[in-house]
């Protein structure tokens, strides 16, 4: 049975295959024979509707006619079909080439198609491997951090040990040179015994003993005045608190009216900017981690060197006394300290526990203020804290007067400490938010900018509520750590308003006297003045700095 099944299946099978061939061969054949039929039956169809009922009397050879009627309209019924076959060909080779073209343009668009997959699977594969690429990326930049910690660790530690290895030589040398002081004094008053003496009577003795002493006094006083000399020469404490200290002239400031440079100082945006002592460099401090020095010459700001070690935005710069060191404080809850030498830092100071807000140095002290309420006294040759000072509120600025500490805070306070005793000896209102102080070249007078959009100038002697505010319609302090600046001869405050214009007041007068716009993008977020009075610079939100001055 089943060999049966499989033999009919063949048989209809192969039926099926001569019906398709023989199709094929007479398909042409047969749509012409019927399209010749169709015709045909419509041509017969409309002869025969045109035919009228003969007329015997009138037409004796009527069906001649009509056979050589219909053997002419036959002929031409053959000609259009001829013509129409010609046109069929002609399309149906038209139509061939539109196939060819179909396939061609179906191929193209397989080779597209086989292309698009290969560019996916590559663009897979780089995504891929900027993945891994991406991994071993924050693996590296994470092993630099932790590299760049324990290298500062290892430079406090050497700095230390280096500390440890040059104090008992000092004491040693300290001890000396008491020796020789001792030795020299010593020496001196056996000079004064060896004085010629000779025994008279005691009117007469007393008359020589007088006039011994008074020719003997001169080499007396030489000898104790090179004593003096000699000591003071051996001191080096002494010239350390020349350099420390040096005497503040005040300058006649002038008043900014162009801007004599405008360049953009940092990628990112700069907190805080100051002049040296001797204006001829520019420190500023950016969220670029940067601290960059620009050398102030003939009006034009000339990059001199970039000083890193931060792992975190600067948020506030100072100059010593001397110019030769600089110290800023970072969002990384350090302070840290260079020579202007050497763009690695000398001393890390660490110990706040919320970003350290500003830095000051105090004598032979350094005085750090941070967000986490505390003041801190630090010993730069130890790295170490002396003193910490609890403080009730954010601390957003300090400044330093010889053993006087003045701190703002965001409670609206302003807070005076004795640097000796570590304890608040004053604390005075202020208008709002204290978001920068600033002292006069002479220490004599405070200024203070605050959220509530306006400047407040103190004089420190009194101590007093009273004090000048400063407002401007358009001013508008732009964010919690704005600093505005004080002339050198305190005749002159200034200040960057949110809207980017530099203001500046008279002192005497109270009022505005000039604003200083179209250089700055963004928020001014600090202002510093030259202690010649030559020079204003202003810094943004944006990491542009400009120059100010009336030449």
């Amino acid at each position: 049975m089943e060999d049966a099944k499989m033999w009919k299946r063949h048989v209809v099978r192969q039926l099926r295959r001569r019906d398709q061939q023989q199709q094929h061969m007479f398909r042409d054949l047969i749509g012409f024979y019927s399209r010749l039929v169709e015709k045909t039956s419509l041509t017969n169809l409309i002869l025969r509707c045109s035919v009228r009922v003969p007329d015997r009397s009138k037409s004796p050879s009527s069906p001649l006619l009509e056979m050589t009627h219909l053997e002419k309209t036959t002929g031409e019924l053959a000609y259009q079909v001829v013509e129409l076959q010609k046109q069929m060909k002609i399309k149906e080779n038209i139509l061939e080439d539109q196939r060819e073209r179909l396939l061609q343009e179906e191929r193209r668009l397989k080779d597209t198609l086989d292309v698009r997959y290969q560019l996916r699977t590559r663009v897979e594969r780089v995504e891929e491997d900027n993945r891994l690429l991406k991994k071993k990326y924050d693996g590296l930049m994470e092993q630099q951090r932790w590299a760049e910690s324990q290298l500062r660790e290892e430079k406090v530690r050497g700095s230390r040990l280096l500390e440890d290895m040059i104090h008992p030589k000092q004491q040693a040398a300290a001890r000396m040179n008491t020796r020789n002081e001792r030795r020299s004094s010593s020496f001196s008053l056996a000079n004064l015994r060896r004085l010629p003496f000779k025994e008279s009577s005691p009117e007469k003795s007393h008359g020589r003993l007088s006039r011994s002493a008074s020719e003997s006094s001169p080499s007396i006083l030489t000898t104790i005045k090179e004593l003096f000399e000699k000591r003071r020469g051996q001191s080096l404490c002494g010239l350390e608190e020349d350099l420390l200290c040096p005497v503040r002239v005040s300058m006649s400031a002038r008043v900014p009216v162009r801007a004599l440079q405008v360049l953009d100082a940092h990628e990112q945006g700069v907190n805080a900017a100051t002049f040296c002592s001797s204006s001829a460099l520019l420190a500023s401090g950016g969220t670029d981690r940067m601290v960059k020095l620009w050398h102030v010459r003939a009006g034009a700001l000339r990059h001199r060197a970039s000083l890193d070690g931060s792992t975190e935005g600067i948020t506030c710069v100072e100059f010593d006394p001397t110019g030769r060191r600089i110290l800023a404080g970072s969002y990384d809850k350090s302070a840290l300290m260079w020579r202007l030498d050497d763009p690695v830092p000398k001393l890390t100071l660490t110990g706040h526990k919320r970003k350290v807000t500003a830095a000051r140095f105090s004598l032979h002290q350094v005085v750090t203020g941070s967000a986490d309420g505390t003041i801190r006294l630090w010993d730069p040759h130890r790295a170490a804290c002396v003193r910490l000072v609890d403080v009730p509120s954010f601390c957003s600025d300090v400044v330093c007067s010889d053993n006087l500490i003045i701190s703002g805070h965001f409670d609206h306070k302003i807070r005076f400490w004795d640097a000796r005793l570590a304890s608040c000896v004053h604390e005075l209102e202020a208008q709002g938010k204290v978001t920068s102080l600033d002292l006069s070249a002479d220490r004599r007078q405070l200024l203070s900018c605050c959220r509530d959009d306006g400047l407040q100038l103190l004089d420190v002697r009194r101590c007093s509520g009273q004090s000048a505010a400063f407002r401007a319609e358009g001013f508008k302090c732009g964010s919690d750590s704005t600093k505005a600046a004080i002339s050198p001869d305190a005749g002159f405050v200034a200040a960057g308003s949110a809207d980017g214009a530099v203001y500046v007041w008279n002192v005497f007068s109270g009022n505005l006297e000039t604003r200083l716009a179209d250089k700055h993008s963004a928020a001014i977020s600090a202002i510093c003045w030259s202690l010649s009075g030559e020079y204003v610079a202003s810094v943004d939100k944006r990491g542009r700095a400009v120059l100010w001055s009336d030449i």
